[in-house]
């Protein structure tokens, strides 16, 4: 790999970036002074420091986001505000998009990153990676309705959705539920609740297959996720035919 490259998948700046820190003589590889922006270096071999710290390589990076309400999940748009709008300035550098959409007024763990195998992976159709989500029902939630999830919703296109699992929090005429769904239909959680003749008021996604929303972020807030947070979301996937 060229070390412009590096250094720039590194998220040290852009290309015109690492090229002037090159040329300032404040990059190293293995001790000695980098002199040519498109010298080749092997990422797991070589180690290059910038004024004497080491640069950390990652191919890929993940981070959570605890979206607000207002913001779109796109990484542009010409009249509405984008959840990568809420960035501190220091992730300008990162690739990111998000890993699927939150509804413009849907808040809750919206995946921000670079890998766009990964992000095919857990959106694929034909992959059912699990989404939890909190809502308020503007109507009661009874028990007869979650026998009525696991046996898939018909949505009023007549499409039937795959079994879902319904937990009644609170069942009064402004209910409160959790609802873990295997797909990503467009409106789906409310689309499913107007099937059974209520309306979804909030909506909160608080999962991704087994990683749950960190609640001590603030909304538009960000973290980085681990390797072990990437596998809690490809590890709960509906098992059916």
């Amino acid at each position: 790999m060229r070390l412009d490259k590096f250094l720039c998948d590194a998220h040290i700046g852009t290309r015109k970036d690492v090229k002037k820190l090159i040329k300032e003589g404040k990059i190293k590889v293995d001790g000695l002074v980098a002199k040519n922006f498109d010298m080749k270096i092997d990422e797991e071999k070589n180690t290059v420091t910038l004024n004497g710290e080491k640069v950390v390589y990652e191919k890929f990076v993940y981070f959570m986001m605890n979206k607000p309400k207002g913001y779109i999940s796109a990484t542009e748009d010409k009249y509405k505000n984008t959840v990568l709008n809420l960035l501190p300035d220091e992730f300008k550098y990162y690739n990111l998009f998000p890993a699927g959409r939150l509804d413009i007024d849907t808040e809750g763990f919206l995946l921000l990153t670079d890998d766009g195998v990964f992000a095919h992976n857990i959106l694929s159709p034909k992959k059912h990676v699990s989404k939890t989500y909190f809502a308020f029902v503007d109507g009661k939630v009874e028990e007869k309705h979650v026998k009525m999830f696991e046996d898939g919703i018909v949505l009023e296109d007549g499409y039937k959705a795959l079994p879902a699992k319904l937990k009644i929090l609170k069942s009064d005429e402004k209910s409160e539920i959790e609802l873990t769904i295997y797909e990503g239909k467009f409106h789906q959680v409310k689309r499913m609740f107007e099937a059974l003749g209520t309306r979804v008021t909030y909506l909160k996604r608080i999962a991704m297959g087994k990683l749950f929303l960190d609640e001590t972020l603030k909304k538009g807030e960000i973290k980085k996720l681990t390797a072990e947070d990437i596998k809690k979301i490809e590890d709960d996937r509906y098992k059916g035919e």
